[in-house]
């Protein structure tokens, strides 16, 4: 009884999660993947949002097909799924690995494994989680992907404010 309650309720709180979720310029948040590419998100969903077995906070949206910066399965040191192909955000069958929502941690590892801001991968601003902002902003040992998103974004301080 207690699992299919929680397998009816779950798609329920994932939406209710996402329509409240806000992106780094505090404005409802995006869908990271479209049509023609795969689902992306922790939930799968499409969304940079998490449930609570998510340690890895995938909250970070990034263009992992865009060909500036270096790739971020390779500089994380990850199985190569950033070439791969999933099943599709709309539709059938599998589609290309494009925009994707990566751990939080990892992107900051990212960053500085890059050779720092200027050469990683287009990130989705409109996509990425606020709650990676927040947690960045609270640790010191992530100010500089803080300050990565901050300049991607085109966000000042008067705008971030958490």
């Amino acid at each position: 009884m207690k699992l299919t309650y929680f397998v009816t309720i779950l798609p329920a709180l994932v939406a209710a999660q996402e329509q409240e979720a806000k992106n780094v310029y505090g404005q409802p948040l995006q869908p990271c993947s479209s049509d023609g590419m795969a689902l992306s998100g922790y939930t799968r969903s499409g969304y940079c949002v998490n449930k609570d077995d998510d340690l890895g906070s995938h909250h970070i949206c990034i263009d992992v097909s865009s060909t500036s910066g270096g790739n971020f399965c390779k500089v994380t040191r990850q199985p190569d799924w950033c070439s791969s192909t999933m099943p599709c955000h709309e539709g059938s069958g599998l589609c290309p690995v494009q925009d994707w929502c990566v751990c939080q941690w990892a992107f900051a590892s990212y960053i500085h494994n890059a050779g720092g801001c200027n050469h990683i991968q287009n990130i989705k601003c409109d996509a990425v989680n606020m709650h990676a902002l927040e947690a960045y902003k609270r640790d010191g040992r992530y100010q500089e992907a803080y300050k990565c998103i901050s300049q991607k974004c085109g966000l000042s301080s008067v705008q971030v404010e958490i």
